[in-house]
C-alpha cells in the first residue's frame, strides 16, 4: 500500500512539474489567454478582460481556434523614424480613451508616431476583425489579374455551384464586394439572434460548407444592386469564391500575392471556420508595423517593383464610393470604407483600422479593444474619426510652416 501511495505521489509530482514547465514555455500572450480563457466561442459576448487577452493571442491555442500561417517577406521593408508629429491632443489620454493597444502614423514612408498600450508591443500580433475584408478585396483583384476570376459581372453561383437555386443566383461578384446583393442579413452585434451571431452555430448539410449552407437559405430583401447592407457573411463568401477560383487556400494565396511582397517582417495568421475555410470577413492576425506596410502597399498602388498586382482601375474602384451607405461624405467601395475627399479605410469591430490618405501620403494604423463592437452611436469610433482629422491637420500645419 505504501509503495502504491509513493508511486501515485511521484506521478502527481511529475504532472505538476510538467504543467509548470509547459506554462512557462508559453509566450506571455498565450499565458494571458489561458488565465482568462473565454467560456464560449462567441467573441461578441466576451468580457473586456477576456478580449484584452484574446485579441493578441487568437492564434496561440488550437482549442480556441485553428489557423493557417503566411510566412513573412524575405526582406522586411524599413520603416525609418521621422520627426515626431506635433499633434494638437494628448496622445496618452487618447490611447486610454480608446482602450488602445497600438497607434502608428506613417507619413511619406516615415514612422512619425508609434505608441502601444494594454501591455502590448510591436513584437506581437493583434487580430484585425473586418480589416481583413480589405485584404480579401485585394485578393479578388489579384485573382482577376491572374484570370482565375473572369469578370466582376460573373455570378456568384458560377464559382460556388452550391449557391445555384438560391438568392445568390442573381448576384454578381461586384455586388457581393459592394454588399449590394439584396439578400437579407442582420449584422447586429448585440443581438444573439442576428445572422452574424447565429451563423457560427449553423449545422450544415453533409458535404456543404457551413457558411454556404447558411447563406443559401436566406431570402431576397431587395433587387440585386439596389440596396447596400453590411454583411460579414458575404465577405466570408467572397473568400470561398476566391479559393474555388484559384484552387488554393486563401492564406497561401495571400502569402503569394501580398504578404511575401509588402516587406512584411513577421508572419501573419488567418483563422479558419469549423469547416476549414479562412474566415475572410475577419480574423487576420499581424503586427501593427506589418498592417502599416500593407497600408503603404495599397497607398503606392499595390505595385511590386513597378509591376501592378491588380488590374487597371481595380484599386481605384475598390477605394472609391461604389455604394451609398446613407452617410454624407462617406461610401463603400470594394470592401473599403470611402470618404468623398479621396481617403479610405479598412475598419474592424472593437477599434481596428487602417486609414489611408493618398493626398497626404498618410497611413494610420489602430488596434484597440473598444467597449462596443460596432461604430453606431459609439463615442470611441467618433473620437477616432476626430483623431484622423487631427493628424491630417497637424501634417497640413507642418507643410504650411515650411
Amino acid at each position: 500500500m505504501k509503495t502504491l501511495k509513493r508511486i501515485l505521489l511521484t506521478l502527481l509530482l511529475i504532472l505538476v512539474v510538467g504543467a509548470g514547465i509547459g506554462w512557462f514555455s508559453l509566450d506571455k500572450e498565450a499565458r494571458g489567454l489561458l488565465a482568462t480563457l473565454p467560456t464560449n466561442r462567441d467573441i461578441l459576448f466576451w468580457s473586456e478582460k477576456q478580449r484584452d487577452a484574446a485579441f493578441r493571442a487568437m492564434d496561440r491555442i488550437a482549442l480556441l481556434a485553428k489557423w493557417r500561417t503566411a510566412a513573412p517577406s524575405a526582406q522586411a521593408r524599413p520603416l525609418p523614424p521621422g520627426p515626431p508629429l506635433k499633434l494638437p491632443l494628448d496622445i496618452d489620454a487618447y490611447m486610454q480613451e480608446q482602450h488602445g493597444a497600438a497607434v502608428l502614423i506613417v507619413h511619406k514612408g516615415q514612422l512619425r508616431l508609434e505608441r502601444y498600450g494594454l501591455g502590448f508591443d510591436g513584437s506581437g500580433r493583434w487580430t484585425s476583425f473586418s480589416v481583413a475584408k480589405s485584404f480579401t478585396s485585394t485578393l479578388v483583384g489579384a485573382a482577376l489579374k491572374d484570370g482565375a476570376i473572369k469578370s466582376m459581372d460573373d455570378k456568384v453561383s458560377d464559382y460556388i455551384t452550391d449557391m445555384k437555386g438560391s438568392a445568390y443566383d442573381d448576384v454578381s461578384v461586384r455586388q457581393l464586394l459592394t454588399m449590394t446583393s439584396g439578400v437579407r442579413w442582420n449584422e447586429d452585434y448585440g443581438d444573439p439572434n442576428s445572422d452574424v451571431a447565429r451563423v457560427n452555430n449553423h449545422k450544415p448539410e453533409p458535404g456543404v460548407d457551413a457558411l454556404v449552407s447558411y447563406l443559401r437559405q436566406l431570402p431576397r430583401a431587395a433587387p440585386a444592386g439596389e440596396r447596400w447592407n453590411y454583411s460579414t457573411g458575404e465577405t466570408n463568401l467572397v473568400g470561398i469564391l476566391i479559393t474555388r477560383a484559384v484552387g488554393k487556400p486563401l492564406t497561401e494565396y495571400m502569402q503569394e500575392k501580398i504578404w511575401s511582397r509588402i516587406g512584411s517582417e513577421q508572419q501573419a495568421t488567418w483563422l479558419l471556420s469549423k469547416t476549414g475555410q479562412e474566415i475572410s470577413g475577419c480574423c487576420i492576425q499581424a503586427s501593427p508595423r506589418d498592417y502599416a506596410r500593407f497600408g503603404l502597399f495599397i497607398l503606392e498602388g499595390a505595385k511590386v517593383n513597378g509591376q501592378a498586382l491588380l488590374p487597371d482601375h481595380y484599386l481605384h474602384d475598390a477605394t472609391h464610393k461604389q455604394a451609398d451607405i446613407g452617410q454624407p461624405g462617406r461610401g463603400y467601395g470594394y470592401q473599403w470604407w470611402t470618404y468623398d475627399d479621396g481617403s479610405f479605410a479598412a475598419r474592424g469591430i472593437f477599434g481596428q483600422g487602417i486609414f489611408i490618405d493618398p493626398a497626404r501620403e498618410l497611413v494610420i494604423v489602430t488596434n484597440s479593444d473598444w467597449a462596443k463592437a460596432g461604430s453606431a452611436n459609439n463615442p470611441q469610433y467618433a473620437a477616432r474619426e476626430t483623431f484622423y482629422q487631427s493628424v491630417r491637420q497637424a501634417i497640413d500645419a507642418e507643410a504650411g510652416s515650411r
